[in-house]
């Protein structure tokens, strides 16, 4: 009953009925990942896997498909190719049935078999397998997808943004501060290069991870391939179907599913590059705060409910709440899916209908930061003012100076000038430099250095 009312409900109506705003109030945010992540996109990848058992079974081929027909292929990999929400419903439907989505999937392709006169082979669809054999294929086949070709350049391009501004205020001079206080001066270019090499170094380990398959039959040991035909070599079999033909890593040996460590060390990848983008945006949301950004009005737009003024820095509010909240769910992914009681209990299978949910959480995240970065002005006069307001920043390379020539305890000649809560001006700074026991030549060098000229490489 529910689904036919959706059939008579509109987009909007739906996404304002939706329970998860990834659904919902970000659904366009979020529908790159509706072919990877959805029920639909879980039954087509295991129709998918199937099939392409049956053509690798084929293709060895087994003494019983050795009169299969070749010719037959490309109309068997349109099941997949040509794969409908009609189809998926069809699916739904046979699984009311089941009770078993795997084994529905199975029937659905006989039915497709006899469609296309080959009823004679179709008892070689899930030839030996588990359900584990097409889920542990299947959902890293989809998962694998969704990196490579939803998040990869959604990161890509979020970092290449950064790399921009980067090149952008790359001269920028601008008051650094550790514990919140005021520092030597940097270079506001340099400090967002610092969250670019940290991406790209993220990045490099990332494409490193493998995606990796189980394919093994009920319990790992292929024990009924091998009792059916045991003159195969099985285990390369397996290899083969996962490594050539889809493109994965396979598993061997493993229990009834694949181990999960490498998922689990690509959800721990992911929830890292989040940290270093929650890092980000705290960072420039504190840049606005102290006025060293403006940003873009856009006309209509509102602030504050009360105050008129406010032009509020939400873009990096809201990614920093949708980065967290896909940490907290790739954290227990990683720390759960690795566990599992004996050959296999049910909470694998659970918690991985939920993988695409965090992958959603982040790109809402990507987005909002790359939202607020694009809305960005450089407020230079108030960036100017801190580091003039901030001429004790200098005592460093003033006492750094003074070490090398071998000046008599410089660091403590400049912590008695600096450390007194007294305004340092441009002033003070150059009275002391003219007391110093110290060559023209090096006062000279000395009075050259300002906060503003004073950031380094």
């Amino acid at each position: 009953m529910y689904l036919c009312f959706l059939k008579n409900v509109t987009m909007s109506q739906s996404r304002l009925q939706a329970i998860s705003p990834i659904d919902g109030r970000y659904a366009a945010k979020t529908k790159a990942l509706v072919p990877f992540f959805s029920e639909e996109a879980l039954i087509k990848y295991r129709v998918q896997v199937e099939i392409e058992y049956f053509i690798a079974l084929a293709e060895l081929p087994l003494p019983q498909l050795a009169d299969f027909d070749h010719a037959m292929i490309p109309a068997l990999r349109n099941i997949y190719h040509e794969f409908s929400t009609d189809d998926a419903q069809a699916i739904k439907e046979i699984e009311h049935t089941t009770n078993h989505d795997v084994k529905a999937v199975e029937y659905f392709i006989k039915e497709q078999f006899e469609r296309l006169g080959l009823q004679d082979h179709k008892e070689f669809i899930h030839f030996g397998l588990t359900s584990q054999d097409i889920n542990n294929t299947a959902i890293p086949l989809s998962l694998k997808g969704a990196v490579d070709k939803v998040y990869t350049p959604a990161l890509q391009g979020l970092r290449d943004q950064l790399h921009g501004l980067s090149q952008d205020w790359a001269q920028i001079p601008m008051l650094a501060r550790t514990h919140g206080q005021p520092a030597s001066p940097t270079r506001l270019g340099k400090e967002i290069a610092v969250f670019v090499t940290r991406l790209d170094q993220q990045i490099e380990g990332l494409n490193q991870i493998k995606h990796a398959a189980k394919f093994g039959g009920a319990t790992g040991n292929f024990n009924a391939h091998h009792v059916a035909f045991p003159a195969i070599g099985w285990q390369k079999f397996g290899q083969d179907f996962v490594e050539k033909t889809l493109g994965l890593y396979h598993s061997f040996p493993t229990t009834q599913i694949e181990h999960y460590d490498h998922m689990a060390g690509l959800f721990d990848q992911l929830k890292r590059i989040n940290t270093i983008l929650i890092d980000l945006d705290r960072d420039i949301w504190t840049y606005v705060s102290m006025d060293y950004f403006k940003q873009k009005i856009k006309a209509g737009e509102i602030g504050s409910s009360a105050m008129p003024h406010k032009v509020n820095p939400i873009d990096f509010e809201n990614s920093e709440g949708n980065l967290g909240i896909a940490n907290a769910l790739f954290a227990h992914l990683s720390e759960k899916l690795p566990i599992s009681r004996l050959q296999r209990d049910l909470t694998d299978s659970t918690v991985l209908r939920n993988i695409g949910v965090p992958l959603g959480h982040t790109l809402i995240g990507f987005s909002a930061t790359q939202k607020g970065l694009s809305k960005l002005l450089l407020n230079a006069d108030k960036l100017a003012q801190d580091l003039e307001k901030n001429w004790a920043v200098v005592a460093e390379a003033l006492q750094t100076i003074l070490r090398r020539e071998g000046y008599p305890n410089p660091y403590e000649a400049l912590k008695g000038l600096t450390r007194t809560n007294q305004a340092i001006t441009e002033t003070t700074i150059k009275d002391f430099i003219e007391e110093l026991a110290v060559s023209d030549t090096i006062k000279a060098e000395m009075r050259s250095i300002t906060p503003s000229n004073y950031t380094g490489i």
